[in-house]
C-alpha cells in the first residue's frame, strides 16, 4: 500500500514537471465507451485556457516589489491605472477611458453620466445578464426591454422604435457574444428623437462594426473586464468609455464619490456617489492583458471561422454568422438547431457535452425584467420605487423571439487556446448529433 502510494506521488510529480494533466493520461488509458449512437468524438481533454503567464505574474510582483522598496502601498489612481485607461482608450481609436471595478458599474456609471431624470423609461436589451439592466433600475429609471430579431440573441432598430414612448431617456444596447448590432440604424433614430445610446460592450471588446471599434459608437461605452472576458484586470474589473470631455468629467466624479475630477473651483465633493476606483494590481494585470488582446482576439476569430467553414455542410445546425460588415470578437459561439433537428437546447447541449466538447450551454435565458426585483418592485423596499415615480407598476414583458431564440439556440464558449483540432473535432460532434437527433430511433 506504502509502495503504491509513493508511486502515484512520484507519477504526479512528474506529470507536474512535464506540465501534463492528469485528465490527458486518464483519457489515454480508459477507452469511451459509446454515446449518442456511436464513438465518442473527442477523448482527449478540452483545452483550458490559460491566459495568464509568467508576463502577469511580474506585473504584479514588479508592482509589489516597488511599493515595498518604497514602503508605500497599494493604491488606486496611480500610474498604472493612468497608463492602463490611455492604452484602453488608444485600443479604440482615442477618446477618454475610466478603469473601475466591476462591469455592472461601468454600467451604472455610464448611465449616471447621462443626469437621467428619475421616472424616466430606459430601453435595454432583451437578454443581458443582471448586471446590464439592474443599474438602469437602481438610478430610479424604468427599464423597458427591446424584443431580440428573430432567431438572434440581438435587438435591432425595429425592436427598439416599437418600445419607445415620449417617456424614454435612455438606450443601453448590448452586443451579445460579440456580435455587433446594427448600430447606424439605432444612432439614428436616437439622434431623431435626442435619446442618448449606451453601448454595452461587456462580452465585445476588439468588434468591430463597418470598421469602427464596438463602444465607440455610442454616446458612452460599457466594458467588462472579469476574468471570463477577452481580457481582463483580474478577477473583476470594467472600464466607462466616451468621446465626449463633459460626459467623461461626470464619469470621473460619480466614480470617485463626487470628488470634483475636471470641475474648476470646486474643491468638495459635487455629487453623491460611492467608490467604483479600480486598484493598481488590476491595472498591472490588464496591461499586460491588454497588450495580448489583439492577437487573442485573431486566435478567437481564426476558430470561429474554422467551426463556420466546417459547418457550412451540416443539415440541421447553423451557426449564427458574424454580422454584415462586421468583424466579431467571438465570447461564445451561438448554434441554431433547425426544426429537423428533433430536441431542445438543453438535450442538444448535454449531448456535445457528451462528446467531449467544453462549455457548452443550453440558450441563454437572462431576460432583465423576469427577476423577482422587477416583478416585485423591490428594488427600494416598499416604495415600489422607481415605477411609483410614474405612477406605473411593472409591466410583463413578454419577448417572443428572445424567448423563442432560447429555446433553440446552444452556446459554446470560446477562448483562445482552442485550435484547429478543436474545431474540427467541435464540426465532428455537432454533424454527428444533427443526424443523431434527425434520424427516428
Amino acid at each position: 500500500m506504502l509502495a503504491r502510494g509513493l508511486a502515484v506521488n512520484a507519477a504526479r510529480k512528474m506529470m507536474d514537471v512535464a506540465n501534463v494533466e492528469p485528465a490527458y493520461v486518464k483519457a489515454l488509458l480508459r477507452k469511451p465507451g459509446p454515446v449518442n449512437g456511436g464513438p465518442k468524438t473527442r477523448r482527449m481533454p478540452w483545452p483550458r485556457r490559460r491566459h495568464f503567464d509568467h508576463q502577469e505574474r511580474r506585473a504584479v510582483m514588479d508592482l509589489m516589489t516597488r511599493e515595498m522598496r518604497r514602503g508605500g502601498a497599494i493604491v488606486y489612481g496611480g500610474a498604472e491605472e493612468k497608463a492602463y485607461c490611455q492604452e484602453f482608450a488608444a485600443y479604440l481609436g482615442g477618446g477618454f477611458a475610466d478603469a473601475v471595478n466591476s462591469g455592472t458599474n461601468a454600467v451604472y456609471l455610464a448611465l449616471r453620466a447621462l443626469d437621467l431624470e428619475p421616472g424616466t423609461e430606459v430601453v435595454v436589451p432583451p437578454i443581458t445578464d443582471a448586471g446590464g439592466t439592474m443599474p438602469v433600475a437602481m438610478l430610479n429609471c424604468i427599464p423597458v426591454p427591446a424584443d431580440s430579431m428573430p432567431g438572434s440573441l440581438n435587438s435591432s432598430v425595429e425592436q427598439i422604435r416599437a418600445v419607445l414612448t415620449e417617456r424614454t431617456s435612455a438606450i443601453v444596447v448590448a452586443h451579445i457574444a460579440g456580435h455587433p448590432v446594427d448600430m447606424d440604424p439605432i444612432m439614428a433614430l436616437a439622434a431623431e428623437r435626442g435619446i442618448p445610446v449606451v453601448e454595452d460592450c461587456a462580452q465585445a471588446l476588439g468588434a468591430t462594426y463597418k470598421g469602427r471599434m464596438a463602444g465607440t459608437l455610442g454616446t458612452v461605452s460599457a466594458f467588462s473586464t472579469m476574468f471570463g472576458k477577452q481580457h481582463c484586470t483580474g478577477a473583476q474589473g470594467g472600464v466607462v468609455y466616451t468621446h465626449d470631455t463633459l460626459i467623461y468629467a461626470r464619469i470621473r466624479q460619480a466614480a470617485d464619490r463626487g470628488k470634483p475630477h475636471g470641475a474648476i473651483g470646486s474643491p468638495s465633493n459635487l455629487v453623491a456617489s460611492l467608490n467604483f476606483n479600480q486598484d493598481e494590481i488590476s491595472m498591472a494585470i490588464g496591461r499586460v492583458q491588454l497588450a495580448k488582446l489583439p492577437a487573442n482576439v485573431a486566435r478567437r476569430r481564426r476558430f470561429a471561422g474554422s467551426v463556420a467553414q466546417g459547418m457550412a455542410g451540416i443539415r440541421g445546425v447553423s451557426l449564427v454568422p458574424e454580422p454584415a460588415g462586421c468583424r466579431s470578437s467571438p465570447w461564445f459561439l451561438v448554434l441554431l438547431l433547425g426544426d429537423s433537428v428533433r430536441c431542445d437546447s438543453a438535450q442538444f447541449a448535454a449531448a456535445l457535452t457528451a462528446e467531449g466538447v467544453d462549455g457548452v450551454w443550453p440558450g441563454y435565458s437572462f431576460h432583465p425584467t423576469d427577476w423577482p426585483w422587477h416583478q416585485d418592485a423591490v428594488v427600494y423596499g416598499a416604495s415600489r420605487l422607481p415605477w411609483s415615480l410614474a405612477g406605473a407598476v411593472p409591466r410583463r414583458f413578454e419577448l417572443p423571439n428572445a424567448h423563442a431564440a432560447n429555446k433553440r439556440v446552444v452556446r459554446v464558449e470560446v477562448h483562445e487556446n482552442l485550435g484547429e483540432v478543436e474545431a474540427a473535432d467541435m464540426v465532428r460532434a455537432v454533424g454527428k448529433l444533427a443526424a443523431f437527433f434527425r434520424e427516428p430511433r
